[in-house]
C-alpha cells in the first residue's frame, strides 16, 4: 500500500515540473520591490547631518538600487560643487610621514 503512495507523490512532482517547464505554473524568482516611503532625496545645499538620515526601502537582495543611485548622485554633484568652490592655495599638502 505504501508503493502506491509514493508513485502518486512521483507523478504530482513529475506533473508539477512539466506544468512549470511549459509555463502553465507562473514563477517569479524576483517580487517587485516594496515601497514604504517616498524615494528619499537630499535637499539642494544639504548639510553633512542630513546624510545620515536618509533611509532607503530594502529590496530581495539588500536595498533599493534605483534610491541608492540618486542619493549617490546627489552627493557627487554636491562634493564636486564644494570642490570647484574650493580655493586650490588651501589644500594642505600631506605632510610625510617619519619612519621609525
Amino acid at each position: 500500500m505504501v508503493w502506491v503512495f509514493f508513485i502518486v507523490v512521483a507523478v504530482l512532482l513529475v506533473g508539477g515540473f512539466a506544468a512549470l517547464v511549459t509555463g502553465r505554473i507562473g514563477y517569479d524568482p524576483m517580487a517587485p520591490a516594496t515601497t514604504t516611503q517616498a524615494d528619499p532625496v537630499l535637499s539642494e545645499h544639504f548639510p553633512a547631518s542630513e546624510v545620515s538620515t536618509v533611509r532607503f526601502d530594502t529590496a530581495l537582495r539588500g536595498y533599493r538600487m534605483d534610491q541608492v543611485d540618486a542619493v549617490l548622485d546627489q552627493l557627487q554633484a554636491r562634493i564636486a560643487e564644494l570642490e570647484a568652490a574650493q580655493d586650490p592655495r588651501d589644500v594642505a599638502a600631506p605632510t610625510p610621514r617619519a619612519d621609525g
